[in-house]
């Protein structure tokens, strides 16, 4: 198997291991400790969000990992990826507790963020690099230097 410059989820799993801890600790305080008021729910929104963050990160790692790209997603693609998927979580918690959530909801809901991503990434690959910078010229030929001129 060929060696991949993301293939260690080392990088990740301190940020995980915190995220998970955070996010599922906010929610499980939010719905055990406190009423339900404004800013309870608040915080089981962010800590839902929190957690689902946590659990996407080996997720979106593995998939980016297991289904390569060209270029390859780096770090910053695979969190943005698990922060879509936190993101879906929030504002589908957020639909059922505001009793609007359908099956079509959900769908459609999941696929723009599927499309923003894919517009996203599309932007990234487009964008213009120089592939190699020559070195300035510092010396000019003389100009009756052409042999053809004569």
């Amino acid at each position: 198997m060929e060696h991949r410059p993301n293939s260690s989820f080392r990088p990740y799993l301190a940020s995980a291991i915190s995220l998970f801890i955070l996010g599922w600790g906010g929610a499980a305080f939010a719905v055990f400790s406190l009423t339900p008021t404004v800013w309870a729910r608040w915080l089981l929104f962010f800590g839902g969000s929190l957690g689902l963050i946590s659990l996407a990160l080996p997720a979106t790692w593995f998939l980016n990992l297991r289904f390569p790209s060209d270029p390859p997603a780096g770090s910053a693609i695979i969190v943005r990826q698990a922060i879509w998927v936190g993101v879906y979580g929030a504002l589908l918690t957020w639909l059922q507790q505001a009793r609007l959530v359908t099956l079509w909801t959900g769908l459609g809901l999941a696929a723009g963020l599927i499309a923003i991503e894919y517009l996203i990434r599309m932007r990234e690959n487009a964008r213009w690099r120089p592939a190699v910078q020559l070195p300035p010229a510092t010396e000019q030929p003389p100009a009756d230097s052409n042999p053809s001129k004569e």
